[in-house]
């Protein structure tokens, strides 16, 4: 004996839209998505390590990041560098430092420094002395781009072994 079922149009079309409307309710919205619950990571290191403190400074040379730049100096900081025409050390306060730093960010469209090698590295766990060559690329735009290799001779140093450590004097000693 065969039986046959007759099945309508309205209810195929009924059981298709409940099968869509099951398979969009089981699909993530790529237009909304979850929120990211996940334990955040930073590319800020510990600054309580002289290492840390060179990534730290990459890091905001690399992102034009003044405020992290300015927790690398110290409040009485002091730069040196040599001008060769007048033949006479030039040195500026950590204001002047500040502003010079920031007016790079702001007119370079990218920057790169590289820290190679310690040359010296002396001093106790609250102040240290640290040589040490660099490389260091500023694009302002692709047709002005400057390149400078050279050594800093930095004094750092920190409260307490609790504290970070912080950039009290650099001496610029590039060509």
């Amino acid at each position: 004996m065969k039986v046959e079922r007759k099945i309508s149009f309205s209810k195929i079309f009924l059981l298709l839209i409940a099968q869509c409307s099951l398979f969009i309710a089981s699909c993530d919205n790529i237009f909304s998505p979850s929120l990211d619950d996940s334990t955040p990571t930073s590319i800020l290191t510990d600054q309580k390590t002289i290492e840390g403190l060179f990534q730290n400074f990459k890091y905001a040379y690399t992102f034009k990041d003044t405020t992290v730049y300015g927790n690398l100096i110290a409040e009485d900081f002091v730069f040196i560098y040599r001008d060769y025409e007048s033949g006479f050390d030039v040195s500026w306060d950590r204001p002047t430092e500040m502003r010079t730093t920031n007016g790079l960010f702001q007119s370079a469209q990218k920057i790169e420094i590289i820290w190679n090698n310690i040359i010296f590295q002396g001093g106790d766990s609250l102040e240290q002395n640290v040589k040490r060559s660099f490389n260091l690329t500023i694009t302002f735009n692709p047709s002005d781009i400057t390149r400078v290799n050279g050594f800093v001779d930095m004094n750092m140093r920190r409260n307490s072994s609790d504290d970070i450590w912080k950039i009290q004097r650099w001496r610029d000693e590039s060509f």
